[in-house]
């Protein structure tokens, strides 16, 4: 990959078969990879997705989103779909379709590189130069058979990134990520953890303390799909922006309480929107 990118997300762009609605089961695009993608846009970065799947399918997913984001699709015979049905913590999906393991022989060159995996597939490795390394990896922890519904299991060290300097999970998955925290303690990299309404926990490089950073008021909040794949987008920017911790997490809980008042990824907010929340 010859041109540099302010931020790149590698990992499935899904399709999100939405059940409950009121009109039935709807369809869209989702997955880590493609809302975190969408907000670093959104910020005003040069942005581009990396995954996996049936080209043509995932090319028109995300058809509206074609001005916003560059698109790198790796051919497979499927496109990874998930069946998702309630909301927080009581959102559960089942996978329906797998689109495979992105392999490791990736060239990939940007200032922000975020593995970002929704059913184990991120590679360990890659080629190229990237000044922050991300992650987000509740995709790591979970496990699935065809059509039942997923469940958390431990994260297997052996599945994480060579390195990472930051990475975001949700309080569902904290009791499954031990082996993210000892990590990261021996790489000097930045944890946050995320809970819905409640305060954001961060767990700072170099052993430093550990901060809680207030959600702004959620009381309109709508549907939260995606919200925390916008927290990471726009707690990583923040921090590659030079931002402490703790206001890198005021930013992104500013971007998630936004991304929740709305409905789907067209609520995923600007910067200008983001900055004003915050005051």
């Amino acid at each position: 990959m010859s041109t540099r990118y302010d931020y790149v997300t590698v990992g499935h762009v899904t399709l999100d078969l939405i059940e409950g609605r009121p009109t039935g089961t709807v369809s869209q695009p989702g997955g880590g990879a493609f809302y975190s993608a969408l907000q670093g846009a959104r910020l005003g970065l040069r942005t581009l997705i990396v995954t996996q799947g049936v080209p043509d399918q995932i090319e028109e997913l995300l058809a509206p989103y074609a001005m916003e984001l560059d698109l790198r699709v790796i051919p497979a015979p499927h496109t990874t779909t998930l069946a998702t049905s309630g909301g927080g913590l009581m959102r559960s999906q089942r996978v329906l379709a797998w689109a495979g393991p992105i392999g490791d022989a990736l060239a990939l060159d940007a200032s922000i590189l975020h593995f970002a995996a929704v059913a184990r597939e991120t590679p360990k490795t890659w080629s190229g130069d990237a000044q922050l390394v991300c992650l987000t990896p509740q995709g790591l922890v979970r496990q699935w058979r065809e059509g039942q519904e997923t469940s958390l299991v431990p994260l297997d060290p052996a599945t994480l990134p060579s390195r990472f300097d930051a990475a975001v999970i949700g309080e569902r998955e904290r009791d499954s990520c031990e082996a993210l925290f000892e990590t990261a303690r021996r790489g000097g990299a930045t944890v946050a953890v995320t809970a819905g309404a409640r305060p954001t926990t961060v767990y700072q490089a170099d052993g430093r303390p550990v901060l809680q950073a207030e959600v702004r008021s959620t009381a309109s909040a709508r549907d939260d799909l995606g919200a925390g794949d916008v927290f990471a987008a726009a707690f990583f920017v923040a921090l590659h922006e030079g931002r402490s911790a703790g206001e890198a997490a005021a930013f992104g809980n500013a971007a998630a309480a936004l991304r929740v008042a709305g409905v789907g990824a067209q609520a995923v907010a600007r910067r200008v929107e983001i900055e004003a929340a915050l005051g």
